[in-house]
């Protein structure tokens, strides 16, 4: 029994995630529409995915434990997405993570108030859309979508 990948599927995975990524730069420069930083967040598991990905390509060693990475990334990927999700809607807080930039660094009340006048983007406001959903919401269903991929491709390898 033959353990093997798909590459030319996993190529395609590897094109569309890189499509994500170039579609957030794109929506970011060129739309000007700025990110908040749960956006921004949300970015790190799909240039890890390119890299995990990529891995595939250069050698055979430790497959399956990459595939295994794969749906561990995109699990995290859809709970930051349903999270930032969850805020847009009212489910959730936002958290002091989206207010600001530095509450870790000791900084006055005339400070933090210029920090807040200069700083309007909230995690809660959607600043884009896309058939009416907000990209937090496609992030979400996206990310789902490919941790079902992977955890496919984890249960089939090795299978003909």
């Amino acid at each position: 029994m033959a353990k093997t990948i798909n590459k030319k599927f996993l190529f395609y995975l590897l094109v569309l995630i890189s499509l994500v990524i170039v579609f957030a730069f794109f929506i970011e420069y060129k739309l000007d529409h700025k990110p908040c930083k749960l956006c921004i967040y949300e970015r790190i598991p799909y240039f890890i995915s390119l890299l995990l990905i990529g891995k595939f390509f250069l050698t055979k060693n430790y497959e399956r434990i990459t595939l295994f990475l794969l749906i561990l990334v995109f699990c995290a990927s859809s709970i930051l997405a349903f999270y930032h999700f969850g805020i847009e809607q009212g489910f959730f807080n936002e958290s002091l993570a989206c207010a600001t930039e530095n509450l870790s660094e000791g900084i006055s009340k005339e400070q933090l108030l210029e920090e807040l006048k200069n700083n309007n983007l909230s995690c809660k406001n959607v600043s884009f859309r896309i058939f009416g959903l907000s990209l937090a919401a496609i992030n979400t269903i996206f990310s789902i979508c490919l941790s079902v991929i992977f955890i496919k491709l984890f249960i089939n390898y090795g299978k003909n």
